[in-house]
């Protein structure tokens, strides 16, 4: 993660790491190894492209036809999936944390589009 994305007053990888089981433990401890692992810029907007379609496709969903519902894991993780095993070179968090990992995306969207992080 390079200076620039590090937002002022958060907690920077390294700083907090996993308990004692070698598990994060808090979303907060979490946040900053997800950071570590989006330190591509290539990798971090396949995630915010990929999290923008979920969103769409699950407004969809509901408004259009209940299909799109099958669509937004499948552009999710299709895009998040080809930014970690092609730019990244890492295995996404998905597979040990799958709820932090989730919710990391929807974060990493929400600072992108308010400015807070780069895209």
């Amino acid at each position: 993660m390079s200076s620039q994305d590090h937002i002022p007053g958060e907690v920077g990888p390294g700083e907090v790491g996993p308990d004692g089981t070698g598990r994060y433990r808090t979303f907060a401890a979490f946040y900053p190894f997800y950071l570590t692992e989006h330190v591509n810029r290539v990798s971090r907007r396949l995630h915010v492209v990929g999290t923008s379609l979920v969103i769409a496709a699950l407004v969809a969903g509901f408004l259009v036809d209940w299909r799109f519902f099958i669509a937004a894991p499948l552009v999710g993780y299709g895009f998040a999936w080809v930014g970690h095993f092609v730019f990244e070179k890492n295995r996404p968090a998905t597979f040990k944390y799958p709820l932090y990992s989730l919710a990391g995306d929807f974060r990493l969207w929400f600072e992108v589009v308010t400015g807070r992080r780069p895209f």
